[in-house]
């Protein structure tokens, strides 16, 4: 019997584990971004194929954990850097070359908050509707 976690989080969705991992990358792109920006004039970022990633052996076999405690270093550097900086630091940007739309840190910090809270509610969804 397989584990939760390798079913689908929707009929053409991603695993619970591919979520997880997915997570661990896109927020360790989000660290790198904010680096780049606070060292860089408007760097343009490099972007991922997302959506290949989670079908690398890593995201699509590993186990979560891996993504989990990658997840928690990542956060907790993020968090080390991003309370030290100043009012001018937050509205530092960075291109995403996709469609040369311009990101404040700030925004880039928002947007990264809204996007893990977004797959722990699929997850937590597909948890609850697994249970019943």
């Amino acid at each position: 019997m397989r584990s939760p976690i390798e079913f689908p989080l929707s009929a053409r969705g991603w695993t619970v584990r591919q979520v997880v991992h997915h997570l661990a990358d896109s927020h360790h792109h989000s660290y790198i971004r904010f680096k780049w920006a606070l060292t860089e004039d408007r760097p343009v970022i490099k972007p991922y194929l997302e959506k290949e990633w989670a079908n690398l052996t890593d995201a699509s076999t590993a186990p979560i954990d891996l993504s989990l405690n990658h997840l928690e270093a990542v956060h907790a550097k993020l968090v080390y850097l991003l309370t030290g900086l100043s009012s001018a630091d937050w509205q530092r940007t960075f291109i995403h070359p996709d469609n040369n739309s311009e990101t404040t840190l700030e925004e880039n910090a928002g947007r990264y908050a809204w996007h893990g809270n977004h797959h722990l509610a699929h997850i937590q969804s597909f948890l609850e509707r697994d249970n019943t």
